[in-house]
Parts: structure tokens; C-alpha cells; sequence
């Protein structure tokens, strides 16, 4: 593919980011992207994000990769580029200064979800990103966000050939620091800090400038001090943030967990189409989960209730009382009829352990 190199958008330690735009206008690539450059002797991270994008595949909440190439710019650099996703709207940390420092709650949700969803699609394909922060969360023109810059990432479980700080000391997990582990639990913590932030325009630790690295790394590795979790958030919201930070990964919400927290979950499963949950209830129960004793032909006492036991969250519908809906003493009347059953015949008969 063809393209042209347009002007800077930003730049890291080994690589820079420019505009690129396709010269082929009946190309399947889109006109506008983003190049990613180095030079020859640093392709490591490049070429370990290109590789990790490729076997994650797509994902709506991940910045996609359209390829790489090699090239001699105008000066006769020889440069390695990886053509990504454009996102228009800068990354979250840029929209954070925008905002006058903080973000309003119902964005902070939305963000949250969107990573989240992105984060279990790596978890799931076996990998962990290692560098979540804000610089790293790109946005787009219609509101979504996406995670970018996989430079880091590694395979869960792949261990490390020495110590080393991966990622960014301000997002680093307790066990990344105090036993160099880098899992997916690591992401987590990560996005608790992103979150705060977020909330409060400050780093999790709310560190003061010129503060020693190495003072900040004994703070989050030693001992058991915790970022603080801000006052300014909802109920739903602190709790939320006290399922991430817990010092031990083990008992550390993983992604699809919190997805079912109220604080991201109550938007998300409303997005379901109110005829689609009404058909979805009409139908026999098939366990006794779906038999619960709020199923009568009596309107429920408020539009939405919430059990919350265990990380688990079962909505219920104020569709229950619609038309569509069946209650259980119809749906027998239904069931039932005049002709006899023949229960000598076994062949239609299910097994059920």
C-alpha cells in the first residue's frame, strides 16, 4: 500500500507518530491513519506491537493495525513504520488537560466500560497489555476510546528474563513491583489508577512533582498503603475501585468481573432492546434461576431493581408487566390440554442430571 507521511502527532522514547494518508482512494484501507517510526536498530517494541495486534485481531475497543513496511525518508533514514488506527481525538490524558483537569462520573463509566471490554478481549486472547494509562487510551470523533501502544505487551504467564520496570512507575501494581509480575491483574490495578485520575486530575498516588521514583515504587510495593479512593465519587463508584485495589492479585476483580459491577454494568445492560428482554422472559423457565418469586402478574415495585451478591448482577426488567410478557399460571393454562399424554414412550424423553 502506498501512503503518504503527513505531519507529527506525537512522539515516545524509540518512535514517532505522524499523519499518513493513502495515495489509492479505492484502497481497503481507510484515507487517513497513523504511522508509527523508528529506526532500524529499535524495532523491538514495534514489531512486538504488530505481532500482538495481529494475534488479538480485531476488537472494537482496540486501536487496529493495517500493517507495517520499510522505508527511506527524504534524508535516506531508513525507517520500520506500523500503519495504525487514526484516532482524531487524541488520547485521554490530552482530554483530561481539555477538561479543566477532571472528568464528569458518566463519562468516567463510559470510559471505563469501553476499556474494560477492550481489556478482557487481551486477557482473553492470552495477553496483557503491561503499560495501561491514559497517554495510552485513544478517542475518537463518535466517543468511543480504544487502547493503543502494545509495545509492552507480553503472553500471560511468559515469565520475565530479569527484574525490570515495565510500564509506568505511577500505574505499576504492588506484585509488578515487589516480585516483578506482570499478569493481566496488573491491568487492572492500572485502569484503578486511570480511573482515578480521571476523577481527579491527580495521579493515584498524588504525587508531588520531583517526586523520587524510587520512593514512589517502596510506597506501592511495601507496606499496605492504598491509592485513595476519591470522595467525590458515587457509592457505586467507590466500590467499584475497592475491588481493584487489593493488594493481592489473586483476589483482584478481573475484567469480566467488573463488568458486572452496577458502576459500569447499569448502562450497558440497558442497552438491550426492551422487545428483546420482554421475548427473552416470555419463555418457560428452563432452571429454577429463571423461576424467581418476583415472576407474577403483579407489576414489580419499582422500574429497575438490582441484586448484588458476589460480584454478580441480575437486572430486572420493567418490561415484566408489557404484553408480551406471560405469567407462569398462563403460560401453564397454554401448556395444558385435553389430550392424554402417552408416557410409556420414552424416545422424546430428555435426560436431565
Amino acid at each position: 500500500m502506498e501512503w503518504v507521511r503527513g505531519g507529527c502527532l506525537g512522539y515516545g522514547s524509540s518512535s514517532t507518530v505522524h499523519l499518513a494518508t493513502s495515495k489509492n482512494s479505492s484502497s481497503t484501507y481507510p484515507a487517513v491513519m497513523a504511522v508509527k517510526s523508528c529506526n532500524q536498530s529499535d524495532t523491538t517494541l514495534l514489531e512486538n506491537e504488530r505481532e500482538v495486534l495481529n494475534e488479538i485481531g480485531f476488537c472494537p475497543q482496540i486501536i487496529q493495525c493495517f500493517g507495517d513496511c520499510q522505508a527511506t525518508e527524504e534524508n535516506n533514514e531508513f525507517l520500520y513504520n506500523l500503519l495504525l488506527e487514526y484516532a482524531k481525538g487524541g488520547s485521554l490524558s490530552y482530554k483530561l488537560k481539555k477538561s479543566g483537569g477532571c472528568l464528569q462520573e458518566g463519562d468516567v463509566k463510559d470510559y471505563t466500560r469501553s476499556i474494560l471490554q477492550g481489556l478482557s478481549c487481551v486477557h482473553g486472547k492470552g495477553f496483557v497489555h503491561c503499560d495501561m494509562k491514559l497517554d495510552n487510551i485513544l478517542l475518537f470523533e463518535n466517543g468511543e476510546v480504544k487502547i493503543a501502544d502494545f509495545g509492552l505487551a507480553k503472553k500471560t504467564g511468559q515469565k520475565q528474563g530479569r527484574v525490570e520496570i515495565r510500564g509506568t512507575p505511577l500505574y505499576m501494581a504492588p506484585e509488578s513491583v515487589s516480585n516483578n509480575e506482570y499478569e493481566s491483574g496488573a491491568d487492572i490495578w492500572a485502569l484503578g489508577c486511570a480511573i482515578v485520575e480521571m476523577v481527579t486530575g491527580k495521579p493515584a498516588w498524588n504525587c508531588k512533582p520531583g517526586t523520587n521514583m524510587f520512593g514512589l515504587l517502596i510506597r506501592i510495593g511495601d507496606g499496605d498503603e492504598l491509592p485513595s479512593i476519591p470522595e467525590e465519587l458515587s457509592q457505586q463508584g467507590k466500590d467499584f475501585l475497592s475491588k481493584i485495589f487489593v493488594k493481592d492479585p489473586t483476589q483482584r476483580w478481573t475484567a469480566d468481573m467488573l463488568l458486572k459491577h452496577p458502576f459500569v454494568a447499569d448502562k450497558f445492560q440497558g442497552n438491550v432492546p426492551l422487545q428483546e428482554e420482554s421475548k427473552e422472559l416470555s419463555t418457560s423457565p428452563r432452571c429454577h434461576f429463571n423461576f424467581s418469586e418476583w415472576a407474577s402478574s403483579q407489576s414489580p415495585s419499582s422500574p429497575r431493581s438490582e441484586l448484588w451478591s458476589d460480584g454478580k448482577v441480575e437486572s430486572i426488567s420493567s418490561s415484566l408487566n408489557s404484553s408480551c410478557w406471560t405469567s407462569p399460571a398462563d403460560r401453564i393454562r397454554e401448556l395444558a390440554g385435553d389430550q392424554s399424554c402417552n408416557w410409556c414412550d420414552s424416545c422424546c424423553w430428555v435426560n436431565v442430571r
